[in-house]
């Protein structure tokens, strides 16, 4: 009996292990066929956890392995991997800089841009006319192909939904044809819609190849890191150049209006992007918290109408969108049909704090900005959470993200240009690695567009962080006379300017900067001085030579003067004590002011003597030698070439520049009332000043400069830093600059 036990259980054992090998549970050492053949499987994605064999005749799984692994694997992994694990809808996906950028056609000549010649025939929209004119105004533009770095097409893909009538055709076969296409390598295409209905996608209907992308409402699915550039989408009426300022003129304690949150526009019945908005209205509560939709939109609206369509469409008009945006301390910035909305640029600038409810959009610039600072990044599938958690940001956190937003607005998207320009700026320092930008550069007052790496990476150069970093500029300056006149005699004003000067406790050196045709006098004819005197030549004696940034400028603070200036050693002083305070300002004495002339509508200059000034000239100021770098490399040839041509308003061009970057106006301090008047009789200069011809030239400048900044950046104030004690009556023992009201 034990004895048929025995052998039933070894029968047993023996099905089992012809089943367990039938099923391919046992492994069993492959010949050099089978080595081949196991080769062969791991090209065609065989894993070795798969170890199940698969013969002919048995059931086939429901799904293939490797749909089977990604569907539930891509559970568990990162937008980042998900774009590199599918094909996605560019073939150049997998590019990045090192891999489909030729850096060396930036080597010889820079980073410069170079913009294809319109073909005849071709349509193009204004906005993409506008991103063309911003490039080829600014100072990356190159009309020689053989110096440029990057390419710009001059064929409109703005706009690739087939249902636009901005659509362009047939750029599937145009684009490889071009000459310099190169399979796409060094350029880049602007792109603000792609796709069409139903479904949205972000196929741009043509092979980009290698080119980056420069896109609104990109995914962070097929968006390139290092490579792409996620931009905003803006409206065809988004002006070119200047663009308006924020709406926060001043900042409420505590920062909070009449509405917490507020929404208004189109709700989808289906489709797409349908999800959001057609929930608002559990969050809506007519109080604080007003998110508006309507779906009376399209042609057959009424036909596809839902039950809440009627109400929706009432409660809807009740409101004007404007004076809610204006009203609330948060704004809904929900998704459209596409991942981007023009909500997100009217938020910015109405100071009303974005909140985004757009899962997997690659927010604008999001290479160099921080949307943490300046934005609320919300998740669609917790809208009903959204209000008690605005409610719970801290009033100090609000004006924070409130400042934010109106700085960037200004910095980055109050025009056309702006928003080009930062494009090509990001795209600089990636190709320019070793004089890149730093976020606080990019992040804080003036922005990245005013402070360029070329002339430091060091954020102590720069007057704008001195207060951040914890540090103050150099306590000295250097003066730098601008001369025209020959030097005749030993009695001339600018020898006694030179003196006085030199006697100032915070003079480091004084320049003269020889402007006169006449030859330079000899070294003994000036003073001697116990501080350096350098004689340089100006560069092609042009005027603006006097603004470029000289190597032998030993300090931070540059104090400009005409050659028949009058000031004292004591008055010196103090202005250099103000400047400190205030290194990102121009400091001076002789002011003047704009104004706009409504009968001739233009802008106007005057020189009356008034409590308001806008402008404080150089011929007698004191402000930071970064400004000299600036003037030189960021102001486009035509404007310094007029000014040179006239020999005249070099100094307005440069107060457009400093309240351009700083948005304040410069600092008068106490002066001499006949600054000017008193000089004019004291050298050949004085014709100038008293030539009629001079001063419309300054009106023309006004206007001219006006136009190139695309706004009038100037700002009027009615500020004078005065001594502490100036005036009063007191003993002059007790004051420190007694010599200031003897003038």
């Amino acid at each position: 009996m034990q004895a048929k036990k025995r052998y039933l259980i070894l029968f047993s054992a023996g099905a089992c292990l012809i089943m367990l090998f039938c099923l391919g549970g046992i492994q069993v050492p492959l010949s050099r066929r089978g080595s081949s053949q196991r080769d062969e499987r791991s090209l065609t994605g065989y894993h070795s956890w798969a170890r199940w064999r698969r013969f002919p005749g048995y059931l086939q799984r429901f799904s293939s392995w490797d749909q089977a692994w990604s569907d539930d694997h891509n559970e568990h992994i990162s937008p980042r991997q998900k774009r590199d694990a599918n094909t996605g809808v560019y073939s150049g996906r997998r590019c990045r800089m090192e891999s489909c950028f030729d850096f060396t056609l930036c080597e010889r000549n820079g980073f410069k841009v170079y913009v294809y010649p319109q073909q005849k025939g071709e349509k193009m929209s204004e906005s993409y006319q506008n991103i063309l004119l911003s490039i080829e105004s600014s100072r990356f533009y190159t009309a020689d192909p053989g110096q440029a770095c990057l390419f710009v097409l001059s064929l409109d893909t703005l706009d690739r939904d087939q249902l636009s009538p901005q659509y362009v055709h047939s750029l599937r076969a145009k684009i490889p044809s071009l000459p310099l296409w190169n399979g796409g390598k060094n350029h880049i295409i602007f792109n603000l819609y792609s796709g069409t209905w139903p479904d949205y996608t972000e196929d741009l209907g043509f092979d980009i190849g290698f080119a980056m992308l420069a896109k609104a409402s990109i995914s962070t699915e097929n968006f390139r890191p290092n490579f792409d550039v996620s931009i905003p989408l803006f409206s065809k009426d988004h002006p070119r150049t200047g663009g308006q300022r924020g709406y926060l003129k001043h900042n409420a304690i505590p920062p909070f209006r009449k509405y917490m949150l507020v929404f208004k526009g189109k709700r989808y019945l289906t489709g797409i992007g349908s999800d959001t908005r057609n929930a608002l209205y559990h969050v809506h509560n007519s109080e604080d918290v007003v998110l508006l939709t309507t779906c009376k939109h399209g042609k057959d609206w009424q036909k596809h109408k839902d039950a809440r369509c009627d109400k929706d469409n009432l409660e809807y008009d009740k409101y004007d969108y404007r004076e809610m945006l204006y009203n609330s301390t948060f704004c809904l910035v929900p998704r459209g049909r596409r991942l981007g909305s023009f909500r997100f640029l009217e938020a910015l600038q109405a100071a009303c704090v974005p909140v985004m409810l757009s899962n997997g959009w690659e927010l604008p610039f999001s290479e160099i900005i921080n949307w943490n600072t300046a934005a609320v990044i919300g998740d669609e599938r917790l809208l009903l959470q959204i209000p008690s958690t605005v409610r719970s940001i801290h009033q100090d956190k609000i004006l924070s993200l409130r400042q934010q937003t109106q700085f960037l607005w200004e910095a980055y998207f109050n025009s056309v240009e702006k928003i080009v320009l930062t494009t090509l700026e990001i795209i600089q320092d990636r190709v320019l690695r070793h004089t890149s930008r730093s976020s606080l550069m990019w992040n804080s007052l003036p922005g990245g567009l005013f402070t360029l790496p070329h002339y430091s990476t060091y954020l102590g150069d720069f007057p704008f962080y001195y207060a951040k970093l914890g540090i103050k500029p150099y306590p000295k300056f250097t003066a730098i006379i601008h001369v025209v006149t020959p030097l005749v005699s030993q009695s001339q004003p600018v020898m006694k300017l030179l003196v006085a000067m030199a006697k100032s406790q915070y003079c480091a050196q004084v320049i003269v900067l020889w402007n006169c045709d006449k030859p330079l006098p000899a070294k003994y004819r000036w003073p001697v001085t116990s501080v350096p005197v350098v004689v340089i030549e100006g560069e092609s004696k042009v005027i603006s030579s006097r603004f470029l940034p000289y190597d032998t400028i030993p300090t931070e603070a540059v104090l400009s003067l005409d050659e028949d200036t009058v000031l004292s050693t004591t008055e010196v002083d103090f202005a250099f004590t103000v400047w400190q305070s205030f290194p990102d300002r121009i400091i001076g004495y002789p002011a003047r002011s704009h104004f706009w002339d409504s009968n001739k509508e233009r802008w106007g200059y005057t020189s009356k003597w008034t409590n308001d000034y806008s402008m404080v000239l150089t011929g007698a100021a004191i402000y930071h030698k970064y400004y000299h770098y600036l003037y030189t490399s960021y102001l486009p040839n035509s404007l310094k070439s007029m000014v040179d041509q006239m020999s005249n308003c070099e100094d307005i061009l440069m107060n457009f520049l400093v309240s351009s970057v700083t948005k304040l106006p410069p600092i008068k301090v106490t002066q001499k009332k006949q600054y000017k008047e008193t000089m004019m009789g004291q050298s050949s200069r004085a014709s100038r000043w008293a030539d009629p011809d001079h001063f419309a030239q300054r009106q023309t400048c006004m206007n001219k400069f006006a136009s190139w900044f695309g706004t009038m950046p100037l700002v009027h104030s009615q500020m004078r830093l005065d001594p502490v004690l100036f005036k009063d009556q007191v003993s002059i023992l007790r004051k420190k600059y007694r010599d200031i009201e003897r003038l």
